[in-house]
């Protein structure tokens, strides 16, 4: 962690590895958080298109910081060791947050000192491109346990650790694994916080990566099963 904590500062990080399509509308999406204070951390993860250009386009509050190419727990993890932030948020680039968002979770962190982080309802919405090309089993609203939705006291996240940059996908299930065996006290908040973008270049819809969801899921299991 970058030192020179901000009390009441909000850190954004946005993982971006060519997401110059939709990396404009996610950055504006967190912009128009009112009744908060705002770092934008943009992590460029050795994009070749012109997401970096974007992100450096906006201006404080918004930064971008460039590295190789390391998938999206080592893009999360550079962003998190920058933040100054109290609190801690992630926005995936061709994702978007609702009005509203931060300002909602803060005030339920503030009212209740105990609750380590929060959730929202995450709700899906299609790009034109995923017509006939994938077949989309999403509900349109869901319960939002991910890192889009979440906003966590930095010192509950330090608790945990940093995000697995092991794999190229299951990062946040495998945090969140780690984050109950630590004993964080989460809640999820009946609104839709979270605008997930369904489209033909998800990294979830492109390539097979069951393996690594169950790699995560044994270490889990294997945690727990030798935990005392």
């Amino acid at each position: 962690m970058s030192e020179g904590l901000v009390e009441g500062l909000v850190s954004v990080v946005i993982p971006a590895y060519n997401g110059e399509r939709f990396l404009r509308a996610a950055i504006e999406s967190v912009l128009r958080q009112e009744g908060v204070s705002l770092e934008v951390i943009v992590i460029d993860d050795g994009s070749t298109d012109g997401s970096g250009d974007v992100a450096r386009s906006f201006g404080p509050p918004v930064v971008c910081l460039r590295q190789e190419n390391g998938g999206l727990g080592a893009a999360r993890n550079a962003g998190v060791l920058a933040a100054r932030g109290q609190y801690l948020a992630s926005l995936d680039a061709d994702d978007l947050w609702t009005e509203g968002k931060l300002a909602i979770q803060i005030e339920r962190l503030l009212s209740e000192p105990g609750l380590d982080c929060v959730f929202g309802l995450v709700e899906h919405f299609e790009e034109e491109d995923v017509a006939g090309r994938f077949e989309v089993n999403v509900g349109r609203t869901a319960s939002g346990l991910s890192a889009g939705t979440m906003l966590i006291r930095r010192q509950a996240f330090l608790r945990v650790g940093l995000f697995s940059s092991d794999r190229r996908m299951g990062e946040f299930i495998d945090w969140f694994a780690r984050a109950q065996d630590a004993g964080l006290r989460h809640e999820v908040m009946q609104q839709v916080m979270l605008r997930r973008r369904v489209h033909g270049d998800n990294i979830t819809l492109k390539a097979p990566h069951g393996a690594d969801y169950l790699h995560v899921l044994k270490a889990a299991l294997d945690r727990r099963r030798s935990a005392p």
